[in-house]
C-alpha cells in the first residue's frame, strides 16, 4: 500500500498556526505549482486523488483550516468507516458507504500535505501525526476484514489467515519505504523523484503499481455485500501486494548495498 500521500514536505521545527483565509480560486494556481512529482505514483493517486485533494486543500485554505486539522478529519473518517465493517452485516449499501468514506479520507490525506506546502506550515509534529494515523490505518483496515469474516461468513481457518498476511505485507511495506528513505538521505546514489523523464516510462511504472494503490483497496470494499466477489478481489490484491513487496525489498536492498560500497 503506497504511503506517498502521507509524506509532509521538509518538516521544520515550528508550531503549526492557522493559515490566513484566502479565496478558493486564488489558491488553486499555487497548489498546482507546489505539487510533488507524479513520477511512478499509482494511477488513482496520480490522476484522481491529488486533484481531489487539491480542491479540498483550496477549500480548507479558504476557510482558514490547518494541515493537522485535515489529517485528523481524514483519520476520523477512515476509522469511522472501518468500524462499520466490523459491526454491521455486509450489505451493498454498507460497501458503498465504507468505500466512499475511505476515498474521501484518502483525498484528505493528500490535501493536508498540499495545504502544508501552500502555507509553508509543515512541521515535525504534523508529519508525526500523519504517519501515526497511517500506521494505525494499516492495522485496523485488515483487522476489521478479519472480524467481519469471522462474524458474518463461513470462512475457514485458512481464509482467516489472508487478512493477517495482508496486514503483515502492508505493515512491512509501510515501515520499509520510510526506513529506506531515511537511510539513503544525503547519498549521491539516492534516486531523485524530480529527475528523469515522466513520459511513457512514468506512466508504465504507474500502471505496474496499480495493485499497490491504496485507493484500489478502498474500492475493493464496494464488493462488501457480494461475499464471493469481495473475497476473490481482496485475496488477489493480497497476492499481488505480496509479490510487489518482495520485488521492492530486493530493489531497496541492492540500492542500500550500492550506497554502502560507494561509502
Amino acid at each position: 500500500m503506497t504511503t506517498e500521500e502521507s509524506h509532509r514536505p521538509n518538516p521544520q521545527p515550528q508550531a503549526e498556526t492557522p493559515p490566513r483565509p484566502g479565496k478558493y480560486r486564488d489558491s488553486i494556481g499555487p497548489l498546482e505549482a507546489a505539487q510533488k512529482s507524479s513520477r511512478g505514483a499509482p494511477p488513482y493517486t496520480r490522476w484522481v486523488n491529488r486533484r481531489v485533494g487539491r480542491s479540498l486543500a483550496a477549500v480548507a485554505f479558504a476557510v482558514g483550516r490547518t494541515p493537522n486539522q485535515l489529517t485528523l478529519l481524514g483519520g476520523t473518517l477512515t476509522m469511522s468507516s472501518l468500524v462499520l465493517v466490523a459491526l454491521l452485516h455486509p450489505t451493498w449499501w454498507l460497501g458503498f458507504v465504507v468505500c466512499l468514506g475511505l476515498l474521501i479520507a484518502y483525498a484528505l490525506d493528500s490535501a493536508d500535505g498540499q495545504l502544508a506546502r501552500l502555507v509553508h506550515g509543515a512541521s515535525k509534529s504534523g508529519e508525526y501525526l500523519d504517519h501515526v494515523i497511517d500506521a494505525a490505518k494499516v492495522c485496523v483496515l485488515h483487522s476489521v476484514v478479519l472480524i467481519s469474516w469471522y462474524r458474518f461468513s463461513d470462512a475457514s481457518g485458512g481464509q482467516l489467515l489472508i487478512p493477517l498476511g495482508f496486514q503483515l505485507t502492508n505493515s512491512v511495506f509501510f515501515f520499509s519505504i520510510i526506513l529506506v528513505e531515511q537511510l539513503q538521505k544525503g547519498s549521491p546514489l539516492a534516486p531523485n523523484a524530480m529527475e528523469g523523464p515522466d513520459g511513457w516510462t512514468g506512466i508504465l511504472r504507474s500502471l505496474v503499481a496499480l495493485p499497490n494503490d491504496y485507493a484500489v483497496l478502498c474500492l475493493c470494499f464496494a464488493f462488501l455485500g457480494w461475499e464471493r466477489g469481495f473475497i476473490v478481489t481482496y485475496t488477489a490484491l493480497f497476492a499481488l501486494n505480496a509479490l510487489i513487496l518482495c520485488l521492492a525489498l530486493i530493489r531497496w536492498w541492492r540500492r542500500l548495498r550500492a550506497i554502502d560500497r560507494a561509502g
